[in-house]
């Protein structure tokens, strides 16, 4: 993606996800609309590795050799580099935006370089992006406050709910054991009789492989259905008919399938989860019943009492300084004067 005219912008991408992906292509559109000259330099994917440790450095290998060709086209223009992953061997300083940090979801051997690296990479960007407050808390004193602005990621209803939400629940187990997705089947096995005759958990995101080596089968599982990996629309859709979205994180690095479920009027059923998981502080205040250790607890709760008054207006209202609008916003009249600025320093 590129625009001609106004000040130049490089986006470091590994768009390793489709999430990652879509996040950076909203990013570049929304600096476009700014006024800036976007270009989104997207690592090439290399091979599959068995650890974590080796994973990171492919992807920082790829990202490198994807900023140094785009510079070397046009060498003037701001860098920006999204995730930490994209900043470690990077071929000069930029801004880096992050949902989390290694120093917060690569414990032990899994970030043994990664970390310290990234402290160094922190330190010196002249301007940090996290997603949330928690994210720059868990970067720690590497990240000066001071060189920081937070930006998240938009999140708008997908269109207008179905008449009948006729979906008990819903879940989203792209990474299923980080998602919890073996917690979710046994509350959804301890309650589902609660949903009615015929109801339905829909699994989406999941491919077989991925269930595989999480070691969980689907098949005969009573009351559930693996939709597996959708389209964006398709994905959107189903939460539209859902009544309730349910997760289990082990971890939570942002959030953004529960922020778009509350977004299109599901009830949130969730654990509460370590990282800085941007939808939980919401989730409570909509109804503290559904955020517990006790998944089947808080999921025969929402069940028990499937539409309660004001839920998904109040819902809309909590995610005020992520819709669209508001991040459009801080792009225009923060971040990309902060950007160009920095880049100056």
């Amino acid at each position: 993606m590129a625009a001609s005219g106004g000040a130049g912008v490089l986006i470091v991408s590994l768009a390793s996800t489709t999430g990652l992906r879509e996040a950076d292509e909203e990013l570049a559109a929304g600096l476009e609309r700014a006024g800036a000259s976007v270009e989104l330099a997207v690592a090439r994917r290399p091979l599959e590795v068995r650890t974590l440790a080796l994973t990171d450095l492919l992807w920082a290998r790829a990202a490198r050799d994807a900023a140094r060709a785009a510079l070397a086209r046009d060498p003037a223009r701001t860098i920006l580099y999204s995730t930490t992953t994209a900043a470690l061997l990077w071929p000069r300083p930029g801004a880096i935006r992050f949902d989390a940090p290694a120093a917060g979801n690569r414990p032990g051997r899994h970030g043994l370089w990664q970390r310290p690296v990234e402290r160094r990479r922190l330190a010196r960007a002249p301007l940090l992006l996290p997603l949330s407050a928690g994210a720059l808390e868990e970067a720690g004193a590497a990240a000066g406050a001071t060189r920081a602005l937070i930006v998240p990621l938009p999140v708008e209803p997908s269109g207008e709910a179905a008449p009948v939400r006729d979906i008990a629940a819903v879940t989203y187990a792209a990474n299923p054991r980080k998602k919890g997705l073996d917690r979710v089947l046994e509350a959804w096995r301890r309650t589902r009789q609660l949903a009615g005759e015929g109801a339905e958990l829909h699994v989406a995101g999941a491919d077989p492989g991925q269930l595989r080596a999480a070691g969980i089968s689907l098949a005969g599982e009573p009351g559930v259905r693996d939709v597996g990996p959708l389209s964006r629309a398709g994905y959107r859709a189903l939460l539209r008919r859902a009544r309730v979205f349910v997760t289990a994180p082990r971890r939570e690095d942002y959030g953004q399938a529960q922020l778009e479920a509350l977004a299109d009027g599901c009830l949130l059923v969730t654990t509460p989860a370590p990282g800085p998981y941007v939808a939980l502080a919401p989730a409570r205040r909509l109804d503290a019943r559904l955020v517990d250790d006790d998944l089947a607890a808080a999921l025969a709760a929402a069940l028990a009492q499937p539409d309660p008054a004001g839920y998904a207006a109040r819902a809309l209202a909590e995610l005020a300084p992520m819709r669209a609008e508001a991040v459009q916003r801080r792009l225009g009249e923060e971040l990309l004067p902060r950007l160009l600025g920095a880049s100056q320093l």
